[in-house]
């Protein structure tokens, strides 16, 4: 007993103790990490192809064509208690989650499927996935290459011609993207500036016929420039509508597909593991290079990881000041005493506010109080519609560095509370200000301490999502906030955000089903950038922790 209390008194278990909740920290942060790679990288996969001859509740057989989605056991009880026929003397059925695409045609992309009615399964190697812009995959057999509606290949030889044709479009497509998004959006980018040039002569009394005839001739020839890029689109839209292709799907029946609205058309069934991996690399790069479409459940999510980092970056920029500032003044300048140390609480407790309060009052403050008053000041003439009046990136860069701004001021403080007095007297008694001796010793030994501050900042910034809902966010940006057009960063405009896309995707989504794959990818990407930036933030707190160790010792 008494060498049980000796043991008690060593600390030993204290140590097994908090070595045991370090461990199954890790384990569970591991395991959930792994559960959301094994779930959202697997996506990226391309799976085989299944033709299943399947037996109806009614008795009636029907043809299927899919991908296995999922599985799972099912209680025998809860099907019969459903209405399916169930084998006498079974507990459980495995039952199948069937992606079966041809939306349009079948009016759902999934279908539940039980093991125990299906009579036969294959896997046809001349079965194509079809991946188009519109209406999620096609799945079926490809019948002919068309030509404005003439058949030009069918048999062994379409496959190779549907690809070759496939290219075209595709660089069609990029053609007609690139006049639409940027030679087009930047006329009318320069015809709303020529606009508000124009109203604001109006209200400053200046517009005269001089002035009226410059932005007249400028106004004229980006008409002339974008009626020229008009002709262009028309003539390349015909050119893409040109080719096609028929299917035969699992109804039996054929369907005729656009290659305007094809991404690619592929056999899974044919590749290797070598084509399969290189699919796989060429999606996880879609995913990350390209923008959204169908309802942000396909393409990838490249808007929302611009949007991202470039709100962070600006709220670092904005928060790192004023956390430092607070922070020097708070221990370097204000006397010491109950209303210096009722700031610290309230500081304190600021870290503990919900973030969606933070949210509100941004909404409040920054984009009607503020913005709206800038937009009376500084662009009476885009008025009534708002310019910095409306949530936008910067309002939420502002609304996270307010949110973030308590653990800049501890973390400096508490930097700066471990630099040695001997430092600051020694720089007083050769000569040098107080306000020399905190910028040129104090601050830079104190800044490993700041950049633990802002490491902690953005890695709560980068995944916050519910103020960002009132003050920026959107589920679909038109346009980057950084673009070749003057003044090239806009601030005022929404963004996306990987935080937000993930809730859009996973509980605003029309396909949940289809989507499901995309949360957990996304969450991996925000989880991977949120990484990013951190070990950028580490790597340089650890040069100038080697930098001011020296002068430390």
């Amino acid at each position: 007993m008494s060498s049980l209390r000796s043991w008690f008194k060593s600390g030993t278990p204290w140590i097994w103790l908090n070595a045991s909740a370090v461990s199954v920290s890790l384990i569970m942060v591991f395991g959930l990490l792994s559960l959301i790679a094994v779930r959202g990288m697997s996506y990226f996969w391309p799976a085989d192809i299944l033709e299943i001859d399947y037996r109806e509740n009614d008795g009636s057989e029907t043809r299927l064509i899919g991908e296995i989605w999922d599985a799972e056991k099912v209680a025998a009880a809860r099907l019969k208690d459903g209405g399916y026929p169930v084998p006498e003397g079974r507990e459980s059925i495995q039952r199948y989650l069937l992606k079966q695409g041809n939306r349009e045609i079948l009016g759902a992309d999934f279908r539940l499927v039980l093991q125990t009615s299906v009579l036969d399964r294959r896997k046809p190697e001349n079965v194509i996935a079809v991946e188009r812009r519109e209406w999620g995959n096609l799945y079926g057999y490809l019948r002919s290459v068309k030509e404005a509606g003439r058949v030009v290949a069918a048999g062994d030889g379409a496959l190779a011609e549907l690809e070759r044709r496939l290219e075209r479009a595709l660089r069609l497509h990029d053609q007609i993207r690139d006049i639409e998004k940027h030679e087009i959006g930047d006329i009318n980018y320069g015809l709303e500036r020529l606009r508000l040039r124009e109203r604001r002569l109006e209200l400053d009394g200046k517009l005269d016929a001089q002035s009226q005839a410059e932005i007249g001739q400028q106004r004229r020839l980006l008409q002339e420039q974008y009626q020229g890029l008009q002709a262009r689109l028309g003539d390349l839209n015909a050119a893409i509508r040109r080719d096609g292709f028929s299917a035969e799907v699992a109804t039996g029946g054929v369907v005729d597909i656009a290659l305007a609205n094809v991404v690619r058309v592929y056999q899974p069934n044919r590749m290797s593991v070598f084509g399969k991996s290189l699919f796989y690399i060429e999606k996880l790069w879609e995913f990350v290079s390209d923008e959204p479409r169908e309802a942000n459940t396909e393409g990838g999510v490249f808007p929302a990881i611009f949007g991202t980092v470039m709100m962070v970056l600006i709220m670092a920029v904005l928060v790192t000041p004023f956390g430092v500032i607070a922070a020097v003044y708070l221990r370097e300048y204000a006397r010491q005493g109950p209303l210096t140390r009722t700031i610290r609480i309230a500081v304190n407790n600021l870290a503990g506010v919900p973030s969606i309060v933070y949210g509100v009052f941004g909404l409040g403050f920054f984009v009607y109080f503020l913005g709206g008053s800038i937009d009376e000041l500084f662009f009476p003439e885009a008025l009534p519609a708002p310019t910095f009046g409306s949530p936008g990136i910067l309002w939420s860069s502002l609304t996270l560095a307010i949110l973030t701004l308590p653990v800049v001021i501890v973390a400096t403080e508490e930097g700066l509370a471990r630099i040695p007095s001997a430092i600051r007297q020694g720089s007083l008694a050769l000569g040098a200000t107080k306000f020399e001796t905190l910028r040129h010793i104090v601050v830079p030994m104190a800044s490993p301490a700041i950049m633990t501050g802002l490491i902690l900042a953005v890695a709560r910034a980068a995944g916050e999502v519910a103020p960002l809902m009132l003050v920026g966010v959107v589920k679909l940006a038109p346009s980057l906030p950084l673009d070749g057009n003057f003044p090239f960063l806009h601030l005022e405009r929404k963004f996306m955000h990987l935080g937000f896309h993930i809730y859009d995707v996973g509980f605003q989504s029309p396909n949940v089903e289809a989507a499901r794959p995309l949360v957990y990818a996304t969450a991996l990407l925000l989880v991977a950038v949120i990484v990013a930036l951190n070990l950028t933030a580490i790597a340089i707190r650890n040069r100038l922790r080697e930098k001011y160790r020296t002068l430390e010792s």
